[in-house]
């Protein structure tokens, strides 16, 4: 690509990072430091928002790099230490995004019982599953992707170690490895979507029932918000993960790959926090702080 292009994909993607990094970056100081936001939600939204700051950080600054200079060697240790963390934390988040649909199922369906279904360790034991299993899982993709020695001219056609690319370039045949990804992606993607449009389509039975017009209205926003990022991720995952060899290709790959590894991300707090009266307050009041503290420092 020319200068002019690669100066303009770095300029965009550049903001885009630096916008996920911000907005994801305010969310977990928030959440973590305002006792206000002391519930499983925001608890759950912390974890989300430094899950996709780890996410974007494996992958976009690697590529800023590529964008400016000459040289676009990845070492095979660099390569094998990327996918992993991709592995890891896309997993965890797929998984947490299920707990966090059943978390709101809770809380709409059964709200007397809520405090003591979603207990704080009940939280904590989700959360930590959800880290716990991308860690596992991260490490059978990782050899899944890595078993087969690699003897050619190894050219990735995409901005990342994408691990069905990365497969196709080994020597050995791959077909057992993409059909065992395949199947894993079955559970790790299929299964946490299932829990999430179950809890959903709970949600929706339960207020149509009693709520009024316009607690219905404001339900199905929110759900729908949810949805949407859902669907971007599930969605663009499953296209890279459980699509048959012959249709992986630079030009199929590359704008699924950044559907779920930075517009996903970016639209999280978006969706999941900007729009909550509470998180704004919480905002009004760090940011009150954060003025009180400059005022007594000078």
């Amino acid at each position: 690509s020319s200068p002019s292009t690669r100066a303009l994909l770095f300029a965009l993607f550049l903001a885009l990072y630096s916008l996920t990094m911000a907005t994801n970056g305010l969310i977990i100081f928030i959440t973590w430091t305002d006792p206000r936001l002391n519930s499983p939600m925001y608890f759950f939204l912390g974890h989300l928002s430094f899950l996709d700051v780890c996410f974007v950080t494996t992958t976009i600054p690697q590529m800023l790099i590529h964008l400016v200079v000459k040289n676009h060697i990845v070492s095979f240790v660099s390569c094998m230490t990327q996918m992993y963390l991709v592995f890891f934390v896309g997993v965890a988040e797929c998984i947490l995004l299920a707990f966090m649909a059943y978390d709101r199922y809770v809380a709409i369906c059964h709200p007397l019982n809520y405090a003591q279904i979603m207990s704080q360790q009940v939280c904590v034991k989700l959360v930590s599953t959800a880290w716990f299993f991308g860690l596992i899982n991260g490490i059978f993709l990782e050899y899944m992707s890595f078993r087969n020695p690699f003897c050619k001219d190894n050219h990735i056609e995409n901005f990342f170690c994408e691990a069905p690319i990365v497969i196709a370039l080994s020597c050995g045949d791959p077909r057992f490895s993409l059909k065992m990804i395949f199947a894993d992606a079955i559970v790790v993607l299929l299964s946490p979507m299932v829990l999430i449009v179950i809890s959903y389509a709970r949600i929706l039975m339960s207020i149509l029932s009693r709520a009024s017009s316009s607690g219905r209205g404001k339900t199905f926003s929110t759900c729908a918000s949810h949805l949407t990022v859902v669907i971007l991720l599930y969605t663009s995952a499953m296209f890279s993960y459980m699509n048959p060899r012959s249709t992986h290709g630079p030009d199929k790959d590359k704008p699924f790959s950044l559907l779920y590894i930075i517009i996903t991300p970016m639209c999280n707090p978006i969706i999941y926090s900007f729009q909550n009266k509470e998180m704004k307050g919480a905002m009004v009041r760090a940011i009150g702080r954060s003025s009180l503290a400059q005022a007594w420092s000078v």
